[in-house]
C-alpha cells in the first residue's frame, strides 16, 4: 500500500461533475418533449446505489422512454441541498446531516428512502497507549467537523457508555477537526489520539498507519440504525408527482438489492464511476475493507433520526430539540 494512498482520497472531497441543461423548477422540466429528471450524488462508497443504478440503467427502465434522467454529482452536502431546493436536481442520495439540517430550517425536503448505515469507525492511533474507549481521558479526538454526524455518533456512544465527554461540555477529551484526508499526517505525527472516521478512511488508517479499532461502526451509537446516506426528494415533487417519485425509488431500491447480490461486481462499478467523476483509481483493496463496515438498506428507520437529533441537542451541538415530525416520508418503501 503506498503511503500517499490518502492523497488520492482527498481529491473525492473536491470532485465534481455537473451535466448541463438542469431545469430551475420543482416539478421534473421538459426537454425535446421529453420530462427531464435529474439525480443527485457524491463520488463515494455511501451514494453506490446511484452509480450502480446509473451504470445498469436502472432509472430509465423504471422511468420509460418518455423521460430523459441525467446526473449530477456533489462535493459536498450544502450544494446538494441547494440543488434540491432550487429544483436543479429532482431526487438524489445525501448525507443525513444535511437534509436534517436543511428540514429544520424549512426547507421542503422529504426523505423518501434510506441508502446505506454504518460507516462510522472509531481509531486509536498505534502507540497511543489506548485499549478501549475507557482509555480515552484526557485524550485528543479528531472529527470532520464539530457537531456533525461522526461526531454526535461517537460523543453520544462515550457519554452514554463511560460517562466520558469532550472540554466542550465539560469534560475532558480534547476536541479538534481536521479533513478525514489529512488523518493518516494527524496519526503518523501523534497530533491526535484517536479519530472517528467515516469510510473508507478508516480502512486507509489501517492499512497506512496500523491503527486499532477501539468502537466498530455496530458498535458506535446509532451505527447500524441511523442512516449513513439518504434518498431525499423536494416535498412538492412527493406530493404533486407521487408516481414518479415511486419509480425513483423503485430504482432506488432495484440498486440497493443489486448490491446486497452482487458485492464484487458492485465494487467494481463503484470504483470505475468514482475514477470516471474524479479521474482517480481507488485501491481495491481498501475499498474491499471499507465495503464490509457498511450496510446497503433501504428501509429507513424513523425513530433513529429523532433519537439522534436528540442527542445532538443533549450534548448541546443543537439549542432546541429538533422536530422531525415530516420529514420522512415511507409511502413510497412500504
Amino acid at each position: 500500500m503506498k503511503k500517499t494512498m490518502f492523497h488520492l482520497f482527498a481529491l473525492l472531497a473536491s470532485a465534481m461533475l455537473i451535466l448541463a441543461g438542469c431545469g430551475q423548477s420543482n416539478s421534473a422540466g421538459q426537454s425535446e418533449g421529453k420530462q427531464k429528471v435529474v439525480i443527485g450524488y457524491f463520488p463515494n462508497l455511501n451514494h453506490s446505489a446511484a452509480m450502480v443504478a446509473k451504470a445498469k440503467g436502472m432509472y430509465e427502465e423504471k422511468l420509460g422512454d418518455n423521460v430523459e434522467v441525467e446526473y449530477m454529482t456533489f462535493p459536498d452536502g450544502s450544494s446538494f441541498m441547494t440543488a434540491l431546493a432550487t429544483g436543479e436536481i429532482h431526487g438524489g442520495i445525501v448525507g443525513p446531516g444535511p437534509a436534517m439540517n436543511n428540514f429544520i430550517s424549512g426547507v421542503d425536503v422529504k426523505v423518501v428512502a434510506a441508502a446505506s448505515t454504518g460507516g462510522t469507525v472509531i481509531m486509536a492511533r498505534n502507540g497511543s497507549g489506548i485499549d478501549s474507549p475507557e482509555d480515552l481521558t484526557g485524550k485528543t479526538f479528531v472529527s470532520p467537523r464539530v457537531g456533525c454526524t461522526h461526531d454526535v455518533q461517537f460523543e453520544t456512544y462515550m457519554k452514554e457508555q463511560y460517562g466520558i465527554t469532550s472540554e466542550r461540555i465539560g469534560g475532558t477529551m480534547t476536541h479538534v477537526t481536521d479533513k478525514p484526508a489529512r488523518y493518516t499526517t494527524l496519526f503518523e505525527n501523534g497530533q491526535v489520539d484517536v479519530a472517528t472516521v467515516p469510510e473508507p478512511w478508516a480502512s486507509v488508517l489501517e492499512a497506512e498507519t496500523g491503527a486499532k479499532v477501539i468502537v466498530d461502526y455496530h458498535e458506535v451509537s446509532f451505527g447500524e440504525t441511523l442512516p449513513a446516506a439518504v434518498f431525499v426528494t423536494n416535498g412538492n415533487l412527493a406530493e404533486e408527482q407521487p408516481e414518479l417519485v415511486q419509480k425513483l425509488v423503485d430504482a432506488h431500491k432495484e440498486a440497493t438489492d443489486f448490491i446486497n447480490e452482487n458485492r464484487e461486481e458492485s465494487i467494481d462499478i463503484t470504483i470505475e464511476a468514482i475514477k470516471e467523476i474524479t479521474g482517480q483509481s481507488l485501491d481495491r483493496e481498501v475499498i474491499s475493507s471499507a465495503w464490509d463496515r457498511i450496510n446497503y438498506v433501504y428501509v429507513i428507520n424513523e425513530e433513529a433520526i429523532q433519537a439522534f437529533g436528540n442527542s445532538s441537542h443533549d450534548l448541546k451541538f443543537l439549542k432546541e430539540k429538533p422536530d422531525f415530525t415530516g420529514f420522512v416520508d415511507k409511502q413510497f418503501i412500504q
